[in-house]
C-alpha cells in the first residue's frame, strides 16, 4: 500500500527534463513539508529528498534506482513508510464501526491477522485503500495511505460522531509512531537474529508486538508493497532510528527510496491510489472485488453496496488491465488504442520493467479488450506502439504463506 504524490502525480516523472525542475523547486519549498523521524537520517546518507503528499521523502539514494529495485529482488531493503496514517479503533462495537466504512469482513479476522480493503463512498468509489488489522490487544490497527490522511481521518470522524449518537461504543486514536518496510526474500533471515520471537509464526497478513533488535513494542506485520516475502514494523517514534542503524548493520540490508518501491509494487501488480484507483474508480472495475467478503456480499452492507453489487451482476464497461510493450517507456495517461486505432482506454502507471526488461504498465480498457493476450496499441510521444493485454502480476510474487 503507497500514495499519490500529490503535486507531481506520481514518480514515473523522475526520468525526464521536466522532473529536474520539479525536484529543484521541491528542494526549495522542502522547509514546509512534514518530516518522518528518519529526516535527518536520510540527508545523512545523501538522499535525494522529493515531497511526497507533504512529506519530504526519499526518491533514491546512492545506488541507482535500477540497482536498488533488484537489490529487494535478490537479497533484501529498507523503506521508510512513516508518513503513512496509523491508527487504532477501540470499543465493543468497533468492528461494527470498521465495517460500516469499508468492504472487508473485519468480524471473520482472528486475533493478529490483517487484510487489505478499500474505503468506499456511497457511489461506490474507493475513496482509499488500507490494511485492517485484528490485534490480541482489543483494537483494530488500521494502516491507510499519507496522501488520503486528511480526508481519511474527517471521513472517520464524521462516521464515528454519527454512529456514537447512534448509542453505539468506539472511538478512534491517530497513533504517532515510526513505520518501516524491510522487503525481499532475505527479509527474515536477517530479522530473526534480532527478533524475541520466532518470526515464522508469522504468516502473510498476520502481525505480533515483539522486541526488534533491542526495541520493544514493535509491531510486525507480515505484508509489504514489492510482492516480495517482508514485513512492516510500527515502532516507537523515539527509537525508529536506532532500529533502523541496526538493521542497516547486516551487508543484506540496504537503504530503498520511492523510486523502486514504485517499480517494484508495478511488477507486483500493486496499485497505487491516485493513480490506479480513486474515488471514480469502484472495486469491481479496479478487478478488486477480492476485497469484498462474501458475507458482506450477501449483506449489502457496505458504502455503495448498490452499485457495487450491481456491476458484479451486470459487468461493467471497463476493467484495470496490465499491460505489456516494447519501445519507448509507456507513462500515466498515455492513450490505449484498439487494433484499429480507436481509443479505448489510458494507462494509469507505468515504467520500463528492472525484472523483465520490457515496459510494463496498468490501466483501464473497455471490458472486451480486457482478455489477457489481446493485442492492442499505445501512443507514446504521438508514435504509436504494439502492445497486450497481460495477466497481473508481471513478476511472480513471493508471499509467506504456509500451505
Amino acid at each position: 500500500m503507497i500514495t499519490l504524490l500529490q503535486s507531481l502525480k506520481g514518480i514515473g516523472w523522475l526520468c525526464n527534463a521536466k522532473s529536474v525542475r520539479c525536484f529543484k523547486m521541491v528542494r526549495m519549498c522542502s522547509e514546509s513539508l512534514r518530516k518522518t523521524p528518519l529526516y535527518d537520517f536520510h540527508r545523512s546518507q545523501e538522499a535525494r529528498m522529493v515531497d511526497f503528499a507533504g512529506w519530504s521523502m526519499p526518491v533514491q539514494y546512492k545506488d541507482s534506482h535500477i540497482a536498488s529495485h533488484l537489490h529487494t529482488r535478490e537479497h533484501c531493503s529498507l523503506f521508510d513508510v512513516s508518513h503513512m496514517l496509523q491508527s487504532k479503533v477501540v470499543g465493543k462495537d468497533r468492528v461494527k464501526f470498521m465495517e460500516s466504512l469499508i468492504v472487508g469482513d473485519i468480524a471473520e479476522l482472528k486475533e493478529n491477522q490483517g487484510m487489505l480493503s478499500l474505503l468506499t463512498n456511497e457511489k461506490g468509489g474507493v475513496i482509499d485503500d488500507l490494511i485492517v488489522s485484528q490485534t490480541s490487544d482489543g483494537y483494530l490497527f488500521v494502516v491507510s495511505n499519507a496522501g488520503c490522511a486528511d480526508k481519511d481521518s474527517a471521513h472517520m470522524k464524521r462516521k464515528l460522531a454519527e454512529f456514537k449518537a447512534a448509542g453505539y461504543d468506539a472511538d478512534l486514536e491517530f497513533l504517532e509512531r515510526g513505520l518501516i518496510a524491510v522487503q525481499g526474500p532475505s527479509t527474515a533471515r536477517v530479522l530473526q537474529e534480532g527478533m524475541s520471537d520466532d518470526l515464522s509464526k508469522l504468516t502473510f497478513m498476520s502481525n505480533a508486538v515483539m522486541t526488534v533488535f533491542g526495541v520493544p513494542g514493535c509491531r510486525v506485520s507480515r505484508c509489504g508493497y514489492t510482492g516480495e516475502d517482508g514485513v512492516e514494523i510500527s515502532v516507537p517514534i523515539q527509537r525508529t532510528v536506532e532500529l533502523v542503524e541496526s538493521l542497516l548493520k547486516h551487508s543484506e540490508v540496504k537503504l530503498a527510496g520511492l523510486g523502486s518501491r514504485d517499480s517494484l509494487r508495478l511488477e507486483a501488480g500493486l496499485c497505487l491510489y491516485g493513480n490506479d484507483i480513486d474515488e471514480t474508480t469502484t472495486p469491481v472495475e479496479a478487478t478488486l472485488m477480492w476485497t469484498i467478503g462474501k458475507r458482506r456480499r450477501v449483506a449489502g452492507d457496505f458504502p455503495g453496496a448498490s452499485v457495487i453489487l450491481g456491476q458484479i451482476k451486470e459487468k461493467t464497461k471497463r476493467k484495470r488491465v496490465g499491460l505489456t510493450s516494447t519501445g519507448p517507456p509507456v507513462r500515466q495517461h498515455t492513450p490505449i488504442l484498439n487494433a484499429d486505432g480507436k481509443k479505448i482506454g489510458e494507462v494509469t502507471s507505468g515504467c520500463p520493467s528492472p525484472c523483465l526488461k520490457m515496459n510494463i504498465a496498468m490501466g483501464y480498457v473497455e471490458s472486451q479488450y480486457s482478455k489477457a493476450g489481446t493485442p492492442l496499441k499505445v501512443e507514446v510521444r504521438k508514435k504509436i506502439v504494439d502492445a497486450v493485454v497481460s495477466k497481473m502480476p508481471f513478476v511472480p510474487t513471493k508471499y509467506y504463506i504456509v500451505k
